[in-house]
């Protein structure tokens, strides 16, 4: 996607073109095979959703709406949906996502990260209030844990590292409601700790490898799928 004269353009497929990913189900069953993928386009070439889908698809609200899709993915939990992309949102199938977890955490889980002095004030105010309550549309997690106008800055970098360590995931979308119980305004997204979501045997499978290691076998599979790519354009984006 880029901007030309205000206007953000996609570059992706033509309407006709068959090769495009069509439906909600055949993205779950492209990121089962290949692994992971970033919603928009990447420094690597066909790396991303928006270059498998068809360009007049995205923000049209119809069933081949690649940016009604991830609303969908994230309540579904069958594949795992956040930033994790250059702090760009994206895909990873739960196959994948513990060598993303055990190369973004190097086998700390978070409150050992924190009594270390390796994790952010903020960082720690975002995980209490989701180790508490769980699942928290982003508007509540806000206000719960402390940002906001006379409050703590920096809500949207804090929880955008978090994802991008592999803590917490977007887990669904709702509507705030209002007096009435009536609903209204556009879907925010809502987020849990990837242990709530997955599970902890899941997410820590992987514990077992190195840093290095995770991150060879993440190398491996960009280098398998992309085999043009050099290492500096894929390091950008894992």
């Amino acid at each position: 996607m880029y901007e030309r004269d205000g206007i953000f353009i996609m570059e992706g497929l033509d309407n006709n073109d068959p090769k495009r990913i069509k439906t909600v189900e055949e993205l779950n069953e492209y990121v089962e095979t290949v692994g992971f993928l970033p919603l928009f386009r990447s420094h690597v070439d066909g790396f991303s959703l928006e270059e498998l889908t068809a360009c007049s698809a995205w923000w049209s609200e119809k069933e081949e709406d690649p940016w009604e899709w991830r609303k969908i993915v994230a309540g579904e939990g069958k594949i795992v949906y956040g930033k994790f992309f250059g702090q760009k949102a994206g895909f990873i199938s739960k196959e994948w996502f513990p060598y993303f977890a055990a190369y973004r955490r190097d086998g700390y889980d978070f409150d050992t990260l924190y009594e270390l002095g390796m994790a952010s004030r903020k960082s720690k105010l975002l995980m209490d209030v989701l180790d508490a309550d769980g699942e928290t549309p982003s508007y509540l997690l806000k206000e719960k844990a402390g940002f906001g106008k006379n409050g703590e800055k920096g809500y949207e970098g804090a929880i955008t590292r978090l994802m991008m360590e592999t803590y917490a995931v977007i887990c669904g979308f709702s509507q705030k409601v209002n007096k009435a119980g009536e609903p209204y305004g556009w879907s925010v997204a809502s987020y849990c700790t990837a242990e709530q979501r997955f599970g902890r045997d899941l997410v820590r499978s992987c514990y077992h490898l190195s840093k290095e290691e995770a991150l060879e076998k993440i190398m491996e599979q960009m280098h398998r799928l992309y085999p043009s790519a050099d290492d500096k354009a894929i390091r950008k984006e894992i």
